[in-house]
């Protein structure tokens, strides 16, 4: 493990995390979600921390990393969720035509949508149809539970689908680096110490 893998799967459990709140209550952290979802704009980052506005962008996925690999009880759903998006990446890699078209719709994105803050409506609804016409065709299907009632809201629906997008980015990322799913249980203490050294790291420079 290295401090840039985890970052990266930070990323990934921050999204995975964040979408499993939406999902349940349609809340979440809303800074954790704009940094999110400026992981997926990142395509071509200076350095780890940059996809993710810095450090202290991923703290949410820091925190819930440790949580879910060296805590009990675990929470379950995200796990899973994390599982299949690992999965879900795999299945897009194996298709260069997708993977072209999901990065030119994340392009034309955001050269129509400069204009608009992060965590926009717009700017979630957008991301969210680019999601439908590509990852969500893809198997295996990444399953969301959740409250009914809550999961009927289109607002919470784009959301959700945001940040799976996210999800993915930060997959991908992780591959890139060299990250393979058998590490997460092989170094998950590994990785947990540098998630904590990081999130020490974070609260000093922000006081």
């Amino acid at each position: 493990m290295t401090e840039e893998r985890v970052l990266a799967l930070a990323g990934l459990f921050q999204a995975t995390t964040l979408t499993q709140q939406l999902a349940q209550t349609g809340q979440c952290d809303h800074n954790a979600l704009e940094s999110s979802m400026a992981s997926i704009f990142a395509i071509d980052a200076p350095s780890v921390p940059a996809v993710y506005q810095g450090v202290a962008g991923v703290r949410v996925g820091l925190r819930n990393l440790v949580d879910q690999l060296d805590s009990q009880p675990r929470q379950l759903n995200v796990v899973r969720m994390t599982v299949a998006v690992l999965r879900l990446e795999r299945s897009l890699a194996r298709r260069p035509a997708m993977m072209e078209h999901l990065q030119q719709g994340i392009l034309t994105i955001q050269r129509q949508s400069g204009h608009f803050e992060l965590g926009t409506s717009q700017l979630c609804n957008k991301l969210a149809q680019l999601y439908t016409e590509t990852l969500s065709t893809l198997r295996p299907r990444v399953m969301i539970t959740g409250d009914p009632h809550t999961l009927q809201r289109p607002e919470v629906v784009a959301k959700v689908r945001t940040g799976l997008l996210a999800a993915v980015r930060s997959a991908m990322l992780w591959r890139q680096l060299g990250g393979q799913q058998w590490q997460l249980i092989a170094y998950r203490r590994h990785a947990c110490m540098i998630a904590r050294g990081l999130l020490t790291g974070v609260t000093i420079e922000q006081g």
